[in-house]
Formats: structure tokens, C-alpha cells, sequence
């Protein structure tokens, strides 16, 4: 019967009408959109105007600067662990596609950079401390207000020794040693302090093992708890690390942690399919035996992803949509395609094939796969709707952000307090004034409906983790056309 079922997806997966995209520019606005979640003071070159500075002072309660870095979502706090993800991935993505950004490449790199030079500070403010987030996140949540005119609490938080966070540094580590990479030829000097940062808090990481979950209570959960606990950022960062160093301790640890899960799902909290893609390329691309066990983890992986495999775990919706969880669905989606890209971009380099039982699986299959997720956010869809803000002349109106809902300071230069934007600006009908370019939000229901409503924030926020991903799968098709 379940055969049945994945059969019948199957047919609908490729019957949706499919109207011509422009991958070109949904790369560009997917970048875009990070301008947007921009925390500390703005530069000359700030291209969405309606945005001001904010957060300025973030830091000072502990007596240290931790201005800069990204608001995660539609809120105002800074929670490291997402945007350490969010790094990691943009890192990665341009890492391999680099070649294919076109123009956008610069914008790619100075979307890295605004959020590592903030965790350059995170990691060297005090002794002893890695500061992991700024902003009470209960408080925040409280209010509707603009960035600009933030009035709560900024507690600052931080793991030490004596309450650890290996979750949230390992993937610090990991956004810094992955960011070293993408700055390596273009400018050695930052690309050295990047690594030889990822480094340090990696070892912090190691040598006081335990979850921010536990150190930070309310702070991070229900958030951004480390459900998944924090071996697997260990997994994730060392291999990182290995790839920026060649250091063969790193791969040695990974060994040591015996991490072989084989999830079917990628994203911020769950690393282990992302470190074994990653790791894979140097068996796929390499010939490296040493890798082989991660090259079969990542093909274990893909297995439970494709929809017509003999071992598929994961759903589609019969728009042909990969459907994980009912909350913020589209982060799954995007995360999965891009390791889905990036591994059908390595077996392209050996015309390498695999198996899921009987099922052949070439780049091809993989790529036709990613295609129709990334197609789908962009409108070729039951509803006709792109899931990009901006992307097309359908998209939501309505998203769940702050910023983009209330009226800029240009047009209303008064501050709003707390709770004076909840009436006109939150419950209304009205679109949001301002246009959050390139945001992806949480996406349609496993119906392939949405409802364009502000207060459902499961469907409706946007988030820097569900556009980091894409990045890579849009230069990807879009080089892919030329």
C-alpha cells in the first residue's frame, strides 16, 4: 500500500505545469534577503533601505562589544547555534558554487563576513567565555517592535568550563573554519584568523563536553534546544576542520565518536547527514578508501530522501513536495536539496552510480529530485505561489517578521513601544509595508496550502537557516541553463 502511495506522488511530482524560472534571480534576492536580518551598524552599501541600525549596544551588560551578526528569524535576538549553521551553510554552498555566482559571489562573501566577524568577537571578548547570544528570547517574544527601537532586556549569554556548550562551539567552529576556506585566496589574512579561531574554540568544544542546552536553560529552549545533543556538532566541526587543515587528528576524532547515525533529515540541530556528504567527497571525488564508510552514509542518507526508493522514511505532498515536519517545513526542504546538489555535483566528476536496493540512482535522479524542491519554493506549486518574498509577482504578503510589518523610520520616525505594534501591524490584514526581498518562510502545509496569515509563524516567518541553504541549489540550476 505504501508502495502505492509513493507511486502516485511519483505521478503528480513531475505533472505540475512548470512555468519558466529565473534561478539567476532568486540567487540574487536569496543573498539579499541576509541584509535584512543585519544586527549592528549598517554600511554605506545597505541595499534594503527600510532598514536601520540596531543592537548597537548588544554586549554592554556584560561589558564586552558583541554588536553585528544576524536576528535569526522574524524576532530581534541573536541566537549563535542557528546562525553558526547559517554560516556554515553559506560557507559551503559558496564554497562549491562559487565558480557559478556570476556577480553575486561578492555579495555571498559579505554575507559571510557580517556574521563571522561578529563571532570573532564572541570568541575573543573574555577569557574563558564564548558568548553565544544576545537578547532575552522570552522577552522578545513579548513584543512587537522594530529592531531600531528594541527597549528589551539584551542579556548576553556565554558556555564556559564550568557550563559547557560543545553543540553550539562545534558549529561555531565549524562556520569559522568553513568561512577560513571561502576567504583563503581573496584575502589569507582573514581567512588565517578565521581558522586559527575555528581551532581554538573547536578544542573548547571537545575538552568541556556538554550540551548549551543544559547551561542555558530558557534561553535556548524551547527555541533552539540541541535535541539531537551535541556529538554530532563534534562530528560536523571536525570535519570542517579536516577539510581546512588536512589534519589527520581531526579524522581520528571522528572515528572516536562513533557516530553512525544515519538520520533522514538535515538541519540546524541534526548535522550528521551534512558532515557525511561533506566527508564523501573525498571518496567520491578523491578515491580516498579511508572515506568509503562516509561515502555509504551519504548514500544510506539518500536513500531515505528519494521518493521512489525502496527505503525512502521521507513523505511528499502531492504538489511533490518534501514534507518532514509541520513547523517551518521549507528549512528541511532547502537543507536537504543542498546536500542533494552537492552530492549529485561530486558523483558528476567520476559518472559515479549507486543503489537503493533495486533503484539505479545516477546524477540524474538525485538532480531531478533537487530540481522540483527548489522549483516548487519558487512557484511551480498547487498554488502558484512563490515562497521567496519578492520572487515573482505571487508571494506571501503577510510573513511573520517584525521589521518587514511595522513602518520604517522613515516613515514613521516615532518609536513603537513593546506592544503598540501588536493591533495596527500584527493582527491586521494588511501586507506587510515592508518588502523582506528573497525571504523564504516556513512554506505550505502538507496540503500544499498556505494561507498568507502573519500570526501563523510555523508557515509564515522566514528564517537565515532556510535561505542558506538554497543559495548553492539556485546557483546550481542557474549555471545549469547557461
Amino acid at each position: 500500500m505504501y508502495r502505492m502511495k509513493v507511486c502516485v506522488c511519483l505521478i503528480l511530482f513531475f505533472s505540475l505545469g512548470t512555468a519558466q524560472l529565473d534561478y539567476r534571480d532568486a540567487l540574487e534576492k536569496s543573498i539579499l534577503f541576509f541584509e535584512g536580518q543585519r544586527s549592528g551598524k549598517l554600511p554605506p552599501n545597505q541595499r534594503l533601505s527600510w532598514r536601520g541600525n540596531s543592537g548597537l549596544q548588544d554586549g554592554s551588560l556584560a561589558k564586552v562589544d558583541l554588536s553585528g551578526g544576524y536576528y535569526d528569524a522574524g524576532d530581534n535576538v541573536k541566537f549563535n547555534f542557528p546562525m553558526a549553521y547559517t554560516t556554515t551553510m553559506l560557507s559551503w554552498n559558496t564554497l562549491e558554487y562559487g565558480k557559478r555566482m556570476g556577480a553575486q559571489l561578492q555579495n555571498a562573501r559579505a554575507t559571510i563576513r557580517w556574521a563571522t566577524d561578529y563571532f570573532l568577537k564572541c570568541a575573543n571578548a573574555a577569557p574563558n567565555k564564548l558568548f553565544v547570544g544576545v537578547g532575552d528570547p522570552n522577552a522578545d517574544h513579548k513584543c512587537w517592535e522594530r529592531p531600531e527601537d528594541m527597549d528589551t532586556v539584551r542579556s548576553v549569554y556565554y558556555v564556559s568550563p564550568s557550563n559547557p556548550g560543545s553543540d553550539v562551539a562545534g558549529e561555531m567552529a565549524a562556520a569559522l573554519a568553513a568561512a577560513s576556506l571561502v576567504f583563503r585566496s581573496v584575502d589569507p589574512v582573514y581567512s588565517k584568523k578565521l581558522l586559527g579561531n575555528a581551532v581554538k574554540v573547536f578544542r573548547f568544544a571537545v575538552q568541556y563536553r556538554g550540551s548549551y542546552s543544559d547551561s542555558l536553560g530558557s534561553a535556548a529552549c524551547p527555541f533552539y534546544c540541541s535535541y539531537s545533543g551535541y556529538k554530532d556538532e563534534l562530528y560536523w566541526g571536525a570535519a570542517w576542520l579536516l577539510r581546512a587543515t588536512n589534519d589527520i587528528s581531526y579524522l581520528n576524532l571522528i572515528n572516536t565518536l562513533g557516530a553512525n547515525d544515519v538520520p533522514d533529515l538535515f538541519s540546524w540541530d541534526n548535522k550528521y547527514a551534512g558532515a557525511h556528504v561533506l566527508m564523501s567527497r573525498r571518496s567520491v571525488v578523491g578515491n580516498d578508501n579511508r572515506f568509503d564508510s562516509f561515502k555509504q552514509h551519504a548514500e544510506d542518507f539518500i536513500c531515505k530522501v528519494l521518493p521512489n526508493s525502496p527505503y525512502t522514511s521521507t513523505q511528499y505532498t502531492k504538489g511533490g513536495l518534501l514534507y518532514k515536519l509541520p513547523e517551518e517545513n521549507l528549512q528541511y526542504v532547502t537543507s536537504i536539496t543542498s546536500l542533494l546538489t552537492t552530492y549529485a555535483k561530486y558523483m558528476a566528476t567520476k559518472m559515479h552510480t549507486f543503489t537503493c536496493g533495486s533503484l539505479v540512482v545516477t546524477e540524474k535522479t538525485i538532480r531531478s529530485v533537487a530540481k522540483r524542491q527548489v522549483d516548487y519554493i519558487l512557484g511551480n506549486n498547487p498554488m502558484k505561489m512563490s515562497y521567496m518574498v519578492g520572487y515573482g509577482s505571487n508571494y506571501p504578503r503577510r510573513i511573520h517578521h517584525r521589521g518587514s510589518s511595522l513602518p520604517s523610520l522613515a516613515m514613521h520616525p516615532q518609536s513603537f513601544g513593546c506592544e503598540a505594534g501588536f493591533q495596527p501591524f500584527y493582527y491586521t490584514a494588511n501586507p506587510n509595508p515592508n518588502i523582506l526581498v528573497g525571504a523564504i518562510i516556513g512554506g505550505p502545509n502538507q496540503n500544499d496550502f498556505f494561507p498568507d496569515e502573519r500570526t501563523d509563524y510555523s508557515h509564515s516567518e522566514p528564517a537565515t537557516y532556510i535561505n542558506a541553504a538554497i543559495v548553492g541549489p539556485l546557483a546550481y540550476f542557474d549555471s545549469s541553463k547557461r
